[in-house]
């Protein structure tokens, strides 16, 4: 495995080895096993952009492999301050590192890289764009809580038109033949490209913009927040802030075995009453990016 850039370019195959790999992996990710496969190693890691979940669970997965990381996260103490380019910032981190993990803010950026990189670039969220390693821990906490990834219905709920998350992961999902429901307030609603792929993959279900039109049904119901920092206008943020609010109430109306999944962080479209029900898994999904990214790392830099 080379360059990890899209969902587009992960096969079934491809997915399911990379799932099989972390579920091998939970032990060395809770820190109970000792894995140095990628001892002298070292991981740049490269963030433009905030984050807390994929860039601490990145350095997580490398260190509980025995590796090192170095990078930054902003740009303040950097020399993008004095114009430096991404394609020079690149250059010069591929040769201190063995593969370079990248989110920038511009869709688009992380294919660009891999034209200036003499290492393996991984994309942790480029713009509105793709989060493919975002949506494959996804696969690994539904795979985990569902015992499968086919024949279940997903209601996508919240920002689905500026969300990068729902994007990669309803692509993913079709390879897998699931009913997909996109549930989105007027003016956020899931791209073009997505939903004519999934209309004609047979895999759409129903778009609407509450989610109580398909809770009784849903299997797996991922939220989102409204992405403030994706708006253009803050008038047009201000008019959607607040939609959704899942709450104990909604998420009863459910199947028994419905699961509630988010990509973090939340606002306040999860109520804090839901975190202690059993449908609750966005915290267990959080900590699955780190055996998903430990067997992603062991096969981009490890190559095995």
């Amino acid at each position: 495995m080379e360059h990890v850039i899209s969902v587009h370019d992960l096969s079934v195959e491809a997915i399911i080895d990379v799932l099989d790999r972390a579920g091998s992996m939970l032990a060395t990710a809770r820190g109970e096993a000792v894995d140095d496969r990628l001892r002298g190693k070292v991981l740049g890691s490269i963030f433009f952009e905030p984050s807390t979940r994929t860039r601490l669970s990145f350095e997580t997965a490398m260190n509980r492999l025995g590796g090192g990381v170095v990078g930054f996260a902003g740009t303040e103490a950097t020399s993008v301050v004095k114009g430096e380019t991404l394609a020079d910032t690149i250059r010069m981190v591929s040769g201190y590192a063995d593969a370079i993990v990248l989110r920038h803010p511009r869709e688009g950026a992380a294919k660009l890289a891999t034209e200036f990189s003499d290492v393996p670039i991984i994309n942790a969220g480029d713009g509105a764009g793709q989060h493919p390693t975002q949506t494959l821990l996804d696969l690994f906490t539904i795979r985990q809580e569902m015992g499968r990834l086919e024949g279940l219905n997903i209601s996508l709920v919240g920002d689905l038109r500026y969300g990068r998350t729902v994007h990669s992961l309803a692509f993913a999902l079709s390879k897998f033949g699931n009913t997909i429901n996109l549930v989105s307030p007027e003016g956020l609603e899931m791209p073009g490209e997505v939903v004519e792929h999934l209309e004609e993959s047979g895999q759409f279900g129903k778009a609407c913009h509450t989610p109580e039109e398909v809770i009784s049904s849903t299997d797996i119901l991922y939220v989102t927040r409204i992405q403030k920092e994706r708006f253009p206008d803050p008038v047009e943020y201000k008019k959607v802030a607040g939609k959704y609010m899942i709450d104990p109430d909604l998420v009863s109306q459910g199947p028994e075995n419905m699961i509630v999944m988010h990509p973090l962080p939340r606002i306040n479209e999860i109520t804090p009453e839901v975190d202690t029900m059993p449908q609750a898994k966005y915290f267990v999904q959080a900590f699955n990016g780190v055996p998903v990214r430990m067997a992603l790392l062991s096969m981009v830099i490890g190559g095995a």
